[in-house]
């Protein structure tokens, strides 16, 4: 009577383990920070205007 109590314990416990069954992984999205490139645009072109008023009034 022990051997059967101690079958039908082991038999339950063994049934709980996969009751769940197989779940697929969850994976996280990547992030991509976009790299980021200092421009001298913002320097040259008042530069530019300041020679071309320079010149202007250069050659008056």
């Amino acid at each position: 009577m022990k051997k059967i109590a101690l079958a039908a314990a082991l038999s339950v416990a063994a049934t709980t383990a996969f009751a769940g069954g197989v779940v697929e992984p969850v994976m996280e999205p990547e992030i991509v920070k976009a790299a980021t490139t200092s421009s001298s645009g913002g320097i040259l072109i008042p530069l530019l205007l300041l020679l071309v008023v320079a010149a202007a009034v250069s050659s008056n």
